[in-house]
């Protein structure tokens, strides 16, 4: 499980044209699962709602049993976790359904996982500035 504060980046773009003021920010800081078997992002409805992110389409996902699911997708979800952050789209769950952090989400905040630990790190020889592979 990981803490991570997540944002509307629509907001965040318009405190930075100064047109909503910093404190007004729809955000959220929720425990995600860590898992690796994901690729993406998943919120559920609860936090979409508080974060009211715009929705950009349907999914097609196969679940953990097998069954396939259409899910809506949203945009404008900026993620910080440490010194890290990173907008991503992202399905979303029904209900209160344990949101979830997929491999492209910790592929692109350069993140690691401690399995001993059971716990996300950051790289020791990067840890102020992530790196991305673009071969």
């Amino acid at each position: 499980m990981q803490k991570i504060l997540v944002q509307n980046a629509f907001d965040i773009e318009l405190v930075r044209r100064k047109m909503l003021k910093k404190g007004d920010i729809r955000q959220i800081e929720v425990d995600f699962l860590v898992d690796t078997g994901a690729y993406m992002m998943c919120i559920n409805e609860n936090i979409q709602s508080q974060l009211d992110l715009p929705l950009a389409g349907e999914h097609e996902v196969e679940l953990a049993d097998g069954t396939m699911k259409k899910l809506r997708m949203v945009t404008g979800l900026e993620i910080k976790i440490f010194n890290r952050r990173m907008v991503a789209d992202a399905l979303v769950l029904p209900g209160d359904t344990e949101p979830l952090l997929g491999s492209i989400p910790l592929e692109a905040l350069d993140l690691l996982i401690d399995p001993l630990e059971g716990a996300l790190k950051l790289p020791p020889d990067r840890p102020y500035l992530a790196r991305t592979l673009l071969k």
